[in-house]
């Protein structure tokens, strides 16, 4: 992925996004108005930063994409596994903001469709066959369920898409040699979707590091995407601390960034 400068934001874009009217990317911590520790482009409203200082952010953020503010429509995320689905237009999305639930499909034009994150993982998917694009956030708890798979199985049966078709991109979120978990993770992927062997090291007793990114990939794969259909960052949001947030990186007193993909 490179990094692309649109007016006054960054953001890595994904490289099979060649053709206009889709966006598509994940957006850095810079280009905003908030102060530290939120400092600057953060966009997500689940954080102390003031709240004007988030909706000035996201309005930078949106109008550097020509879109009104109103039209960028994240969730209510709580690290499960159920799933909007917007398949017809609607006179007002701000309802939609409230929804719990951590991934959105659309095959609706005119929106942004987005997640938030800062250490878990923003993934996107694009059927360019049927014009349909996701957001899926995966963190720990969302991969252990299968989340990934879920939001595939979604739009194959929501919206008649081929696996084989879609594109994804896995944007950045922490890495493995940042990210130790215990017992009860492991017990949740054992129990959930699985890869746990292919996903973990062990570098203690009663500890692993694990590879979100890699689960990703794995689900991904599972789900019937192409390994070639697959595109990886490769920052670490915990190492690179003048890019993103992190999460574990500064102890919760952190911004969001966001994984977004708008169908034009």
């Amino acid at each position: 992925m490179k990094i692309v400068r649109q007016a006054k934001i960054n953001f890595l874009q994904p490289s099979w996004v060649t053709d206009s009217p889709l966006k598509a990317g994940f957006s850095t911590r810079n280009g905003g108005v908030s102060r530290p520790p939120y400092n600057s482009l953060n966009l997500g409203y689940n954080t102390e930063d003031p709240r004007y200082n988030v909706e000035g952010n996201r309005s930078t953020f949106a109008r550097a994409f020509d879109l009104p503010p109103h039209l960028l429509l994240t969730v209510r995320q709580v690290h499960g596994t159920d799933i909007l689905v917007i398949d017809e237009e609607n006179p007002d999305f701000s309802h939609f903001q409230t929804v719990e639930c951590d991934a959105v499909i659309t095959n609706q034009p005119g929106i942004m469709i987005g997640v938030l994150v800062a250490d878990c993982y923003p993934v996107l998917l694009f059927d360019p066959v049927r014009q349909v694009a996701a957001a899926v956030h995966v963190g720990w708890r969302g991969a252990a369920l299968g989340i990934i798979g879920k939001a595939v199985e979604a739009m194959v049966n929501g919206f008649d898409c081929r696996p084989a078709d879609l594109l994804a991109a896995v944007g950045p979120g922490i890495g493995a040699h940042k990210y130790e978990v215990d017992r009860p993770v492991r017990d949740a992927f054992r129990a959930g979707s699985g890869y746990w062997d292919e996903i973990s090291r062990e570098v203690a007793l009663g500890q692993w590091q694990l590879d979100l990114q890699q689960s990703c990939r794995l689900q991904l794969e599972g789900a019937g995407l192409a390994p070639a259909r697959i595109e990886t960052a490769q920052e670490c949001t915990c190492c690179h601390r003048e890019l993103f947030f992190s999460y574990r990186r500064d102890g919760g007193l952190t911004g969001r960034q966001l994984g977004f993909i708008s169908l034009g």
